[in-house]
């Protein structure tokens, strides 16, 4: 069991973690300057934070990821989803971690 306020532990991202990226995908493209033909969820983890903090590894072609860092809000203060942060030259072998 996580700590609380902790990440947990590697999940294989599902159908809603690949919905996510694909909601934050035009932002995590204007803040790495390319665009991605593929954009593919791999694996995440989560944190409860007065809402949900995503990191989720993407396959972005090649043996090329990207780590993305989303936060999606509380229902009751709309569940709108944003963009936190992002690492670049990530490969499949790099362990998510929080940035």
């Amino acid at each position: 069991m996580p700590m609380c306020g902790g990440t947990s532990d590697v999940k294989d991202a599902d159908e809603k973690v690949q919905q996510i990226c694909n909601q934050v995908k035009p932002h995590v493209e204007q803040k790495a300057g390319k665009t991605y033909d593929v954009f593919t969820a791999k694996s995440y983890k989560s944190q409860v934070v007065a809402g949900t903090n995503y990191f989720i590894k993407v396959h972005v072609g090649g043996d090329e990821h990207v780590h993305v860092r989303v936060w999606q809000k509380l229902p009751c203060n709309g569940g709108e989803i944003e963009l936190s942060n992002i690492q670049l030259s990530k490969s499949h072998q790099d362990p998510i971690e929080y940035f």
